[in-house]
């Protein structure tokens, strides 16, 4: 092997960088394991523990870079839900409405029409909606003008619109508009998810224009996320008070009222301390607020933190409680002027809020004033409090969204990033009044309650176009750009699917995800040490341990998260990793019996197994990466882990075992690839695979027939992936019988859900279709309520509704309709593209298109038993048989492993009649299937184990993928065998010459 110094350097690197990335979250994992044990069982005193070091160094590598707990914990493995229990949330921008607003609700009815034809048609289509808007226009109005005063040619994008412009040109500004309304809702998504104090959220883009998906772990409150997320957005324009001057007769600088505050909230703490002001008098009962209200609130101050005991103790708080924890803003010439009046960490805005809300204290500011939040931290991590002035009767800002045409990212004259503005007429006329009454002064851009910017005016600004300066970079100003926008393109945004999952859930698919990990990765080191001799099993070995390093290390490094699907595609990865190794030390027996010396049949043997490995291991690429483009969530975890893992794979088991046997050989020539029991097993076998195929042909036949049978009678249990609708699983105190849950539900819900049993006879899942067409944090709040209601008789007595969300609703699952047709078509086009690819590669490597045909034939062979046995067993095996997008996954997942063995099969034929040209084709075909039948028994045997290590050890919630897994490498064995090969000999026999293969 040439450059061996070269791939040892390249190990290397890839081990430490693994190491380093890996390290990450081995140190949050420390941390954490601190906060426990410093709380002792109290998550509030765990999450301050865990708030007051965020900004700590915990990870100093080499002494050349320094990290903190938060840096490291962005930079850790993340788990996915499935594992660690929250919330996932699929949120859709409503483009339909976008396109509405643009044309200021238009009465035209050729536009209406369009609208609805539109509609109907992206069920169907992958086109983005305002494409389709414009094929139905111009199908049903021809000639017509989309840019005529009627429809878009509206006064408010008469800038944007030209007069005369072409029905592209127009469409061409509204699709860039209705992206521009994606993406201020994104960004307002993320703020409010950024407010809700979430660790390690993960907010994007999905796929599909539109959808925006949503993860937030450790979630406990579901409703008042979507509460959260479905708001309507607000936008607003405030003057402001100046922290270090006053402008108005009878003000004062802000600062005064602050310092007034803190020197009060001095008094009324030190006067507490003094009495005896038990923690525990509010508890007994609520209504002794009115006859001692300062008791109540430091009782609700206690509440939201548990840090005020500490700062009682400390002799500064005493003194100053108020600005010990919000520090004001001061400057070195003294006080800093403007509308920010302090700064303080996150973890303490909530004691400040309740400090502020105390009737003393609040009594001290002015009454038109409020205390709002900024909205972006500084790099050291403090959060700006910004005064607000309120100067309308109604307590309503006196300029608001809707005002604003237009906003974009911009440059000043000294080239920093600044935002332009422009506003409708009536807008102009307010933001001339407002910025004339408050020249050198800052006006406060609100956003959801909390302060975008606040910039500072300079001189009236006549006619409604205005630049905003500010703390911000190119990517901020956009952002802000986004948001001011927000007036000008309502896009709600709706909830079309969710998912919660428990704690306890999520810990017991932890414990059983490692624990088949750890058994199948166990059974595999211990076959190949069994199958191939120590000397090379250990080699083997020794790159399988290499490869899951790396695969864990190249999956922290891109930020990749880990979930239960992922962690089944490790394990499968381990079992196909084999069979690179299994290809090569076969390769090499072969060498050894043909009488060359050790060294030369190491050689050889890999150089011969590189085009049957790479082939079959690219063939299950291509599934993978149209797994991963199709996939979403849990599946995209999968396809990511089995492309990495088949890229590690290969590296290991090409050059990492060879640099180790070639080492070991040229220290002994007592390197040995077999042991006593494997030596002869399946070798020099004989079978008339060829004469046997009308058998084969009979019996798959009558499997199919079978399957399609079933298929049209007893049909699919499809999940609500492909249907829509609502599932909860749910864990009672003592096992129920599936009749009586359905029973009692279908009194609150008008109709019986679906109720199966999953694992044990004390855990159901019940799906309902109730509400399911309806939007709406309020609607989802009913459904999840009913549920409660309608499981009372089953629940023990006094189980309170807080407590059945905690302990017995496990997970809740929603997809709407929409998302549920997205998935169907998704999931068809998925395995039509994984068909379509594969026959494409396998004709252009092979040659001869009669190689892809057989290889797809055995491939929808394969596929449609899986099916059919999904429907022949649904109801009588003891787990969920659903169809979802974990079992297409399996069904990907099994195209691509079968093809692998069939690819060996061709390649070997390939091989073979190219030694030996004389042979007759029948021959040729049968004696390529006999000498790859060790490998293809080895391999598979070795997946098999590692299938059934997760089926048998892993959560309920995978048997159904493991089982599609397990017949499917089975099936899939037996037609690359009996079916594939055959079919592709049958075709080339009548359509093909039967000449010598040259490439």
């Amino acid at each position: 092997m040439q450059n061996k110094g070269a791939i040892t350097l390249l190990a290397v690197a890839l081990a430490l960088v693994s190491l380093y990335q890996l390290f990450f979250t081995y140190k949050t994992n420390q941390v954490e394991r601190a906060a426990s044990a410093f709380a002792n069982g109290d998550p509030a005193k765990e999450k301050q523990y865990l708030d007051s070091i965020a900004n700590q160094t915990v990870y100093n590598f080499l002494g050349l870079a320094k990290f903190t707990y938060k840096e490291c914990k962005e930079l850790e493995l993340n788990l996915g839900l499935d594992l660690k229990g929250g919330m996932n949330v699929t949120m859709e921008v409503d483009v339909v409405d976008v396109v509405k607003s643009l044309a200021n609700h238009s009465t035209d009815p050729a536009f209406n029409q369009a609208i609805e034809e539109a509609v109907k048609m992206r069920v169907s289509s992958p086109k983005d909606f305002v494409t389709l808007f414009g094929e139905a226009f111009e199908k049903i109005a021809p000639g017509a003008q989309l840019a005529s005063p009627a429809i878009f040619g509206t006064h408010e994008m008469r800038e944007k619109i030209k007069v005369g412009a072409t029905n592209k040109e127009v469409l061409d500004v509204v699709r860039k508009e209705a992206e521009g309304a994606i993406d201020n809702t994104f960004n307002i998504l993320r703020t409010r998810i950024d407010r809700f104090g979430v660790a390690q959220p993960n907010i994007r883009k999905a796929d599909i224009s539109g959808r925006i998906i949503i993860e937030l772990p450790g979630i406990k409150e579901p409703q008042r996320v979507r509460e959260l997320l479905q708001g309507t957005a607000a936008l607003e324009f405030y003057e402001t008070y100046d922290n270090g001057r006053a402008f108005d007769a009878g003000d004062q600088a802000f600062y005064n009222y602050l310092a007034q505050a803190d020197q009060k909230l001095a008094e009324v703490l030190q006067a507490q301390a003094k009495t005896e002001v038990v923690t525990d008098t509010a508890s007994q009962a609520g209504v002794k607020q009115e006859e001692n209200k300062e008791s109540a609130i430091l009782d609700a101050i206690k509440g939201e933190a548990d840090s005020l005991k500490n700062l009682s103790r400390n002799d500064i708080a005493k003194e100053h409680p108020l600005f010990a924890l919000l520090q004001p803003n001061m400057t070195r010439e003294g006080l800093g002027t403007g509308s920010c009046v302090g700064y303080a960490f996150a973890k303490d805005t909530g004691t400040i809020n309740a400090y502020l809300r105390m009737p003393q204290v609040r009594a001290l500011f002015p009454r038109n004033s409020r205390l709002l939040w900024e909205m972006k931290a500084t790099p050291e991590g403090l959060i700006g409090l910004h005064a607000i002035k309120i100067t309308t009767r109604n307590g309503k800002a006196p300029l608001e969204g809707d005002a604003v045409v237009d906003a974009r990212q911009d440059y000043d004259q000294q080239g920093k990033p600044v935002v332009s503005m422009s506003m409708n007429s009536e807008g102009a006329k307010t933001w001339a009044r407002l910025t004339k009454d408050n020249v050198n002064r800052s006006i406060a851009i609100v956003i959801d309650g909390v302060v975008a910017s606040s910039p500072n005016v300079m001189n009236e600004i006549k006619g409604g176009s205005s630049q905003i300066s500010g703390r911000f970079d190119v990517k901020e100003a956009g952002d802000l750009a986004n948001i001011l926008k927000s007036g000008k393109l309502p896009a709600p945004a709706r909830i079309i699917a969710d998912e919660v999952v428990g704690a306890s859930l999520g810990q017991e698919a932890i414990q059983s995800g490692m624990w088949s990990f750890i058994i199948a990765f166990v059974l595999v080191l211990a076959y190949m040490l069994f199958f191939y001799s120590k000397s090379a099993g250990l080699a083997a070995d020794i790159a399988l341990l290499a490869n899951l390093f790396f695969l864990f290390g190249i999956l922290a490094s891109i930020g990749a998260v880990l979930t239960l699907p992922g962690i089944a595609g490790i394990v499968l990865t381990m079992g196909m990793a084999v069979d690179a190794n299994v290809l090569i030390y076969e390769r090499i027996q072969e060498e050894l019996r043909a009488g060359k010396g050790l060294k030369l049949a190491i050689k050889e043997g890999y150089s011969n197994a590189y085009s049957a490995i790479i082939d079959g291991q690219l063939t299950t690429l291509i599934t993978g990466f149209i797994l991963y483009y199709f996939g979403e969530g849990p599946i995209k975890g999968f396809a990511t882990t089995l492309i990495i893992g088949i890229l590690s794979s290969l590296f290991t088991a090409i050059f990492i075992t060879r640099l180790i046997l070639e080492r070991a050989a040229k220290k002994s020539d007592n390197v040995t690839f077999t042991t006593p029991l494997t030596a002869n097993w399946l070798r020099n076998t004989k079978f008339p695979f060829l004469q046997k195929r009308k058998i084969s042909y009979t019996i798959s036949g009558i499997a199919i027939i079978i399957c399609f049978v079933s298929l049209f009678t007893r049909g699919l249990d499809k999940g609500i992936d492909f249907v829509g609708g609502r599932t909860y699983t749910v864990t009672f105190a003592q096992d129920v019988q599936v009749g009586d849950v359905a029973e009692q539900l279908a009194e609150v819900y008008g109709s019986a859900p679906e109720v199966k049993t999953v694992g044990t006879a004390n855990n159901v899942k019940i799906t309902t279709k109730y509400r399911i067409e309806e939007s709406g944090a309020d609607v989802d709040a009913n459904v999840d309520s009913l549920l409660y209601v309608g499981l009372q008789n089953i629940l023990p007595a006094g189980t309170d509704y807080e407590t059945f969300r905690s302990v017995n609703l496990q997970q809740t699952q929603k997809i709407g309709p929409a998302v549920a047709e997205d998935m169907t078509r998704a999931a068809i086009w998925s395995v039509l593209f994984a068909l379509l690819g594969i026959f494409i590669y396998i004709m252009v490597r092979f040659s001869k298109w009669q190689y892809g045909a057989g290889a797809v034939v055995g491939l929808a062979h394969n596929t449609i038993i899986v099916i059919g046995a999904f429907s022949l067993f649904a109801g009588l095996l003891p787990f969920s048989m659903e169809i979802d997008q974990a079992f297409i996954a399996a069904v990907l997942t099994v195209v691509g492993y079968s093809i692998n063995d069939t690819v060996v099969v061709f390649d070997r034929i390939r091989e073979y009649r190219k030694l030996y040209p004389k042979r007759d084709d029948g021959q040729v075909v049968n004696d390529a299937l006999n000498s790859t039948l060790r490998r293809t028994f080895s391999t598979s045997l070795s997946t098999i184990v590692v299938l059934l290590a997760i089926f048998i050890f892993g959560g309920a919630s995978i048997k159904g993928f493991i089982f599609a897994l397990l017949v499917g490498i089975v099936v899939g064995t037996y037609s690359s065998l009996f079916i594939a090969t055959p079919i592709s000999f049958d075709l080339s026999r009548r359509f093909g010459k039967k000449s010598e293969e040259k490439k």
